[in-house]
């Protein structure tokens, strides 16, 4: 769609519909419109708001397209035809038509608003981190949380003219650093060559994947020393067999969070695990758990969204299996501005050619209320 062109028809539509009223205003007399007139002003204005709402969706579009990035956000034509540009050189670049990219120490710099592509296709491949707190910046964060745990502050009645007790509230502070990820994909040159081939969503879509199969486990696991799983929940519930899951257990698990922070919990395990809970059955014989085509990934538990990933253990002593909650109590810090370069001789002589990408990432629970973990009993 070309912006400039309908913004352009847009002025003229407009400029028609101020000669109307210049013709009802000429010398001394004030006249209102003829027929003919009011009908092609009628005309004007469905045809205005026509392409005020094609441009706004377009605009829209652009803005979604670049993940929010701001790129295109304002329509600005001058952008357009820059990104445009950008992926254009790119992949003449890339097949060794021109060297008309930055050249860098260690390769040629991919354009920012490509890179920034990335990090929404993480969104989509990676459910635990599209229902995290995300934060899309650089450097360090730091937050302060409340520990309810560290403090005595309380509500009494308390007779006319008594002196209230004090309590004390404790706040504990939460940082989200700046760890690297890196990750390499190689693209074969015989791939790159072919004309009916999207290379541009190839490499956005092999980056983000890797991206997020990596982020997928590290939101699930944690790493010692480093960042936060949804497993390093602190509200845990215990199951009483170290082999055997009952549907008891899915409902102490359920309700150790609170009501507040019910409406948006959902449950994460293995497939395997999936597969024993969808065997239980209530004291009427009936499956527990429902098909519901409402949900992503059509199941539900006790009304609660079900989401698999292999990332989460499965049923063995010890281990915690079940995640539950809302998982915004999840903050993730992950860097907007991935850097991403190509190397293009490192690999040329197997003809294929690296993308390197290297992204600041960093998660904490810093809402501990809102998620549960239930564990399977230790073994012996």
């Amino acid at each position: 769609m070309d912006l400039k062109k309908m913004r352009e028809k847009r002025n003229t539509l407009m400029d028609e519909m101020d000669a109307l009223f210049t013709a009802c205003e000429s010398g001394d007399e004030v006249r209102a419109f003829t027929e003919d007139e009011s009908k092609r002003f009628s005309e004007i204005e469905t045809e205005v708001r026509a392409l005020d709402a094609q441009i706004a969706a377009i605009e829209k579009r652009n803005e979604l397209d670049e993940g929010g990035a701001g790129a295109g956000a304002d329509g600005d034509p001058a952008a357009d035809e820059k990104r445009t540009l950008d992926e254009k050189n790119f992949l003449e670049y890339m097949r060794g038509e021109t060297r008309a990219l930055d050249i860098g120490q260690n390769g040629a710099v991919i354009p920012a608003h490509i890179a920034n592509r990335i990090i929404e296709t993480v969104k989509e491949l990676s459910p635990i981190y599209a229902m995290a707190t995300v934060f899309n910046v650089g450097g360090d964060l730091l937050f302060p949380v409340y520990d309810e745990s560290e403090s005595s502050v309380s509500a009494a009645f308390v007779e006319d003219m008594q002196e209230l007790t004090e309590g004390t509230g404790k706040f504990v502070n939460v940082r989200l650093e700046n760890y690297i990820v890196g990750c390499l994909a190689k693209i074969s040159k015989s791939l790159m060559n072919r004309t009916d081939f999207d290379l541009l969503w190839f490499i956005i879509s092999k980056v983000a994947q890797k991206i997020a199969e990596f982020l997928e486990e590290k939101l699930i696991q944690g790493t010692p020393g480093k960042n936060d799983g949804v497993l390093s929940a602190k509200q845990v519930e215990t199951v009483a067999s170290d082999t055997v899951l009952t549907a008891d257990d899915l409902i102490d698990l359920q309700m150790s969070v609170v009501q507040q922070y019910q409406k948006d919990a959902c449950w994460i395990m293995h497939k395997m695990t999936l597969k024993a809970v969808r065997k239980l059955k209530d004291n009427n014989g009936d499956y527990m758990l429902n098909q519901d085509i409402r949900t992503p990934f059509g199941w539900s538990i006790l009304g609660k969204p079900v989401y698999i990933t292999d990332s989460m253990p499965k049923i063995e002593a010890g281990k915690p299996v079940i995640a539950y909650g809302d998982m915004k109590g999840l903050f993730v810090k992950l860097a907007q501005g991935i850097e991403l370069q190509l190397l293009v001789e490192k690999y040329a002589t197997q003809h294929a050619l690296g993308v390197v990408g290297y992204v600041e990432f960093d998660s904490r629970i810093v809402e501990p209320q809102k998620i549960s973990v239930l564990e399977m009993a230790a073994g012996g």
